[in-house]
């Protein structure tokens, strides 16, 4: 159960996310606001 929460923690990282989001082909900017706001309403609630 460690492992998967550990995974999950590194995918579900904000700057994980916009990494894989700039990987698929979304401009830097629009992948950084929408991570931002990701980080401020999901990301840091959850932990």
């Amino acid at each position: 159960m460690k492992r998967f929460r550990m995974y999950f923690q590194h995918a579900f990282n904000p700057l994980h996310v916009y990494c894989r989001l700039t990987d698929l082909g979304m401009r830097r900017g629009t992948a950084r606001r929408l991570c931002l706001a990701y980080e401020r309403l999901v990301y840091c609630r959850v932990g």
